[in-house]
Order: structure tokens, then C-alpha cells, then sequence
């Protein structure tokens, strides 16, 4: 693609829109959805499938400037402790209001950072899971982690309560790059956790990159990209640094003359993207990418992969259980999402309440939207007439977003046939965009555009 070409593209269509991982997006929740109603919705999911589980660590030892997480700082121990209990309550009151001991297809841990934790706190959070829940023949148990802060008993302990899969935040190996984002992290500490995690079973490895960060070049990319495959992983997930310091203060420790601009950005996307499909992978939606036999590129390939709130995955669970402060769940009624700070959650769970803050119940409308959007951002394409007929909506019930997908199809963007609209490979960048014709809530609300929302690419 010229750099003409990629000038005039960014202009038109990099726009502030949300990443969708869920839809309708976590700025529309409201506190019509509360506890009861959550209870409402757990009581009703069938006994007979398996659930996905997310527990929510949100407390790091050091802040990363570019982070977007719901995290804490802290040097002490006794905050991550007493919280750690408050989750296990509330692993308890979820199982409670369940009945029975239900199977879980998938556990995910995210942060913050869940190695915060000691190793004999892991053993407990495991445990409190595996004896409220049953884990399924091939379930997938993955925990995020920071390479900085793990060691050979942590590791063993992640091993010991049948982790199988970690995720690693690499970002950058560039030493300028790192100091700007206030994250140092040499190569070799990489490779010490990585050999150790395989040295304890713990095989599939995904790693955590990012273009868009201050002093970032292309051959900045390139060269974290060959570096992180010297690591062997089974996934690599590359992310744009979104610049957000309206909504992130932290940020604004990050020099914005020092960022890189769209076209840069752009161009370190395609880059990296080179970089990895050269190396044999396979690019699975907007920026993930997987060996050719990884169950995610099989999922890409047989029409099941999905998105949530970890981004792409293989969780095909009815019901994605949240557990501590901000987590979100997604459930066939609706999303529903705890409190996010910390004194909130904790007065519900010491009066024994389910946590939650707010949330969004689904109607056809919003299912048949949400269906098109992870079809646009799972598999590139969607079949407009098909879903409407699905939802029982009616025959044109998306016939103004058909027709604003001329501007994407002019622009070579998206190929149109009929109902069905298939993203171009130059469009693939600018999914977001497409997928944003089909959200009904984007900007109707005060305050939900560009303050929520960073650019596409």
C-alpha cells in the first residue's frame, strides 16, 4: 500500500470507536442491572453447561504508563491479601446462588497482575475454584503474567492448580522504548520465565506486543517481533497503543511529541504483521496471531472462534462468570459488571450481596447486532440477511448500515454481495470502523464518543 493511499485512508477512517469485545460496549451498562437482577440470571443458566470463569487481580507493584487496566498500585502485601479473601466470598456467593457444582470449560486470571499474588495464594484461588467448580476434560486455565515478578516458586505453584496456558506482556525489547513506558524488561528475564514455565508443563505460551508507544519505529517493531518468536510462543496478540490520558491520567507521564503518528502507527502494524506471517503464522481477525495448527486458528477456520473481554479466544461457554472488583461477565440475559472501586465491592460482599455495580440486559436487537459485529471482527464477514432472519427481525432491518458501507466498499475496504459484507485484506485494519456502523448506542449517549474511545488504528 502507497503511503499516499495509507494517508488517505487514515484520514477518512481512523476513527475513535470501541474495540468490541462486547456488545452492546461497557460505557452503555447502567445501574438498572444490579445484584438481584445478576441473581435473576445465574439461577436461570442450565445445569448441563459448562461455564467460562474470570477472576480479577487489580493490583500491580509498579505502574506501567501505558496500561488501560483496572489496577492498583501497592508495595504491600496486605492489600492483595485481604482482597484475595473478598474474592473467594465471592467466589462462594456465585456458587451459592448457582446450586450446584457446575463444570467450567475455561478459567481465566487478569489484572493488574494475578502474579502479584504469593505462590500460597495462588494455591488458594485455584483451589477455591476447583471446589466450587469442575473443570472439563480439555479446559483451558490461563493466568496473566509479569515476567518481572515470577519466580521459580510462583511458577510451581501455577503448575501445581493445572494452569496450562500463560500470557506473557512483552510490549517492547527496545531499552528507549521501555524507559518510556516505564517498563524495563530484558530479554533474558523473558527467557529465564519462559524456560522455566515449560520446565514445570506449563507449554502454551501467548505473548503481549504493542505498536503506537513513544519512540517506537518500524525496526523497533520488526525487531521485537523476531525476538519474541526466538521465544517459541503458540500466540502472539498485537495491540495499538491507545493514548488515552483523558480517561488514564497516568498517561500523561508519556510524551506525546514522542508518539508516533498514524501513518507510523499504520505502518508498524503491517510491519509487524509481515514479520510474524513470514515466521508461519496465521492471522486471526484484527491482532492476533497463531501457529497454523493452534485450536484458535482451527477455531478462526471451522466458523467458532470468539471475542470477549480477553480479546480472541476458543471460549465457547453460554455464561462468562466475572469475579472481583471491575470484572465483567456475560451472560445469555445480558453483562453485568462489579463495582470497580474497592470499598463498593467490599461492603457487598461483607453484606453477603452479589457485587454488582451495573450492567445490560439484551434484547434481538442487540443480540442480531452483536452477532454481526464478532462475525465482522472473528471472520472478516457477515451475512446481514441471515441474521436478521435468525433474530426474527425483519427482512430490512439493517438496510441503512448496508447502505453505509458504500464509503468502506469505494474505498476497497469491504467487498459487498447482496446482504453479505466480506472486509477486504487492506480492510482488515479498519474493522473497527465497519463493525461501528452496526452500534446503535456509539455517540447517542452524552458523553460516549471520542472521551471513550481511541482510534482504530
Amino acid at each position: 500500500m502507497s503511503k499516499d493511499r495509507q494517508a488517505a485512508l487514515l484520514k477518512r477512517f481512523d476513527r475513535p470507536v470501541p474495540r468490541y469485545t462486547s456488545y452492546p460496549t461497557a460505557p452503555h451498562f447502567h445501574e438498572g442491572v444490579d445484584g438481584a437482577v445478576y441473581r435473576s440470571w445465574l439461577a436461570e443458566l442450565p445445569h448441563e453447561q459448562p461455564l467460562s470463569l474470570y477472576a480479577h487481580i487489580p493490583f500491580c507493584d509498579t505502574l506501567c504508563w501505558f496500561c488501560g487496566c483496572n489496577t492498583k498500585i501497592t508495595q504491600r502485601y496486605e492489600p492483595v491479601a485481604a482482597y484475595l479473601d473478598l474474592l473467594l466470598q465471592e467466589i462462594e456467593l456465585v456458587a451459592g446462588v448457582l446450586g450446584t457444582k457446575r463444570a467450567a470449560s475455561h478459567i481465566h486470571w487478569g489484572g493488574g497482575s494475578p502474579t502479584i499474588l504469593k505462590p500460597a495464594d495462588i494455591k488458594r484461588l485455584g483451589s477455591a475454584l476447583t471446589a466450587h467448580f469442575t473443570l472439563t476434560d480439555r479446559a483451558e486455565f490461563a493466568v496473566e503474567i509479569d515476567p518481572r515478578e515470577v519466580g521459580e516458586a510462583l511458577i510451581a505453584a501455577l503448575a501445581d492448580v493445572g494452569v496450562n496456558r500463560v500470557s506473557l506482556g512483552l510490549q517492547d525489547v527496545n531499552l528507549i522504548v521501555q524507559e518510556a513506558i516505564n517498563r524495563v524488561q530484558p530479554m533474558t528475564v523473558n527467557r529465564q520465565i519462559v524456560r522455566m514455565l515449560r520446565g514445570h508443563g506449563i507449554n502454551a505460551v501467548n505473548l503481549d506486543l504493542m505498536y503506537g508507544l513513544p519512540h517506537q519505529t518500524e525496526e523497533n517493531v520488526r525487531t521485537t517481533v523476531r525476538e519474541a518468536l526466538s521465544l517459541d510462543p503458540s500466540r502472539i496478540a498485537l495491540f495499538g497503543y491507545a493514548h488515552v490520558p483523558w480517561m488514564k491520567t497516568h498517561m500523561r507521564m508519556i510524551k506525546e511529541d514522542a508518539l508516533p503518528g498514524p501513518e507510523d502507527r499504520l505502518r508498524q502494524a503491517e510491519a509487524a504483521a509481515e514479520e510474524l506471517e513470514r515466521a508461519g503464522f496465521v492471522r486471526i481477525g484484527l491482532d492476533h496471531f497463531a501457529h497454523a495448527d493452534d485450536p484458535m486458528t482451527r477455531a478462526m477456520q471451522d466458523g467458532t472462534l470468539q471475542r470477549n473481554f480477553q480479546g480472541y479466544t476458543i471460549d465457547d461457554a453460554a455464561a462468562l462468570i466475572g469475579m472481583g472488583a471491575s470484572s465483567i461477565g456475560a451472560l445469555p440475559q445480558g453483562y453485568v459488571q462489579n463495582h470497580t472501586a474497592m470499598q463498593q465491592y467490599r461492603d457487598a460482599i461483607d453484606a453477603g450481596h452479589l457485587p454488582t455495580a451495573k450492567g445490560i440486559a439484551l434484547d434481538d436487537d442487540d443480540r442480531a447486532r452483536r452477532e454481526i459485529i464478532r462475525e465482522l471482527m472473528c471472520h472478516l464477514e457477515a451475512d446481514l440477511g441471515a441474521v436478521a432472519q435468525t433474530y426474527g427481525l425483519p427482512p430490512n432491518a439493517f438496510t441503512p448500515e448496508r447502505a453505509a458501507m458504500a464509503e468502506f466498499e469505494e474505498a476497497g475496504l469491504v467487498s459487498c454481495k447482496g446482504e453479505r459484507i466480506a472486509l477486504t485484506e487492506q480492510g482488515r485494519l479498519f474493522m473497527r470502523p465497519v463493525a461501528a456502523v452496526f452500534d446503535r448506542y456509539l455517540n447517542k449517549t452524552k458523553g460516549q464518543g471520542k472521551g471513550k474511545h481511541s482510534v482504530a488504528v
